[in-house]
């Protein structure tokens, strides 16, 4: 068993030796433990700092892409590398990284598919008190919205199965762990979770600037991830909300007409009438959006089969470390320009947009594999067509 631990990076240069080294080289369960640095367009030294380490793969986005983009990058790369359990962790080292081996258990043991490390935050002495109340109401919320009962939920310590990470699929370019969650629960993924420790603060969150800033974002992210998954809930309590707020001028347009004079209130019907028309059309609008959450689940099934496909393609020239084709890209974001990398060379830099690392012996094996993988889609585009 195959396990990769993977570390978004942005300007870490003076913390990721500290977080690689309390990295353990040795769980019972797992055969082989590698390290993945995602390096997201830093300025100093991050990339060099962790070939120096003799890190096993290293993964640099040409330009900062934000921490979910480069979280998805790394699950990409993790597949293809042929993990079967993927870690990810901070590179500040804000979690204690023996904590590893109690984290994927569970995952080993075949009980779950997703594992969150709950840092007790209440024992955290340098969260105050504020923050503390924040983050268990903010749990509490997502808990509610995901269905997906753990007591940290913006815990960015995870193990994930790789049949797990074959059906995760992030869209939210902010952070990853509310929209994971929601996944998680929607799609009937078995999950737990286990206390982690934390280590002492190292620098200030560089996601957000300010409490504020980060409860607004992940309120934003948590309203549009859920109502993804359920429009149809969300729209029809719109339109229900709407349409009694219409309701309570019509009660007094009707009351004034059968128990008044009957005269005057008219602006009463026509905001109440207009409020219940917007309401029911709130109400069509979110079968509407059901239709199309039926289409994005049928997608992310053909999505899934396709990231099948190709991890079975590289998984066949595995043992001699074939490159990489470009599957690591920003689903479909031609700014990221990401072309291809080396699976498997300890310390080996992969630049987003660099092609030219590709020897031509494997160039030759990735054009392979990209041929193999157009000939597999031919046939289920033919019966699309049909």
């Amino acid at each position: 068993m195959k396990l990769i631990v993977q570390i978004p990076c942005f300007n870490e240069e003076e913390t990721l030796p500290g977080t690689i080294r309390d990295i353990p080289r040795q769980i019972d369960g797992i055969d082989v433990i590698e390290i993945l640095v995602l390096d997201d367009g830093s300025r100093d030294r991050t990339a060099d700092v962790a070939r120096s380490l003799g890190v096993e793969h290293v993964l640099r986005n040409k330009r900062n892409l934000g921490l979910a983009r480069t979280f998805r990058k790394g699950i990409d790369y993790c597949l293809a590398a042929g993990a079967d359990i993927i870690v990810n962790t901070d590179a500040d080292n804000q979690y204690s990284g023996a904590d590893i081996a109690k984290l994927v258990q569970p995952i080993v043991e075949g009980r779950v598919d997703v594992v969150v490390g709950d840092r007790q935050t209440h024992l955290i002495p340098h969260f105050s008190p504020v923050k503390k109340m924040l983050q268990r109401f903010g749990s509490w919320i997502v808990r509610s919205f995901s269905d997906v009962n753990v007591p940290d939920a913006v815990s960015g310590f995870r193990a994930i199965s790789r049949e797990a990470a074959l059906k995760l699929n992030i869209v939210s370019p902010f952070s990853y762990t509310i929209e994971m969650l929601i996944q998680v629960g929607k799609k009937g993924m078995a999950f737990t979770s286990v206390p982690i420790r934390t280590n002492p603060k190292t620098r200030d969150s560089r996601l957000f600037k300010s409490t504020f800033r980060f409860v607004e974002r992940s309120i934003t992210t948590l309203v549009r991830m859920y109502s993804m998954y359920q429009p149809l809930r969300v729209f029809t309590a719109m339109g229900l909300l709407i349409a009694l707020i219409g309701v309570i001028p019509m009660v007094r347009f009707l009351f004034d007409f059968f128990f008044e004079d009957g005269e005057g209130k008219i602006q009463s019907l026509v905001i109440g009438s207009s409020l219940l028309v917007i309401g029911i059309l709130t109400f069509f609008l979110g079968l509407l959006a059901d239709l199309s959450n039926h289409n994005r689940a049928l997608i992310e099934m053909t999505l899934e089969k396709v990231r099948r496909l190709e991890a079975a393609q590289l998984s066949r020239g595995a043992a001699e470390h074939p490159a990489v084709p470009s599957v690591f890209g920003d689903g479909g974001d031609q700014k990221n320009g990401h072309e291809g990398g080396e699976v498997g060379q300890a310390g080996k830099l992969i630049e987003s947009g660099k092609g030219e690392i590709l020897q031509p012996a494997k160039r030759s094996r990735a054009r392979k594999v990209a041929s193999s993988l157009a000939a597999d889609s031919a046939p289920a585009a033919e019966h699309k067509g049909a």
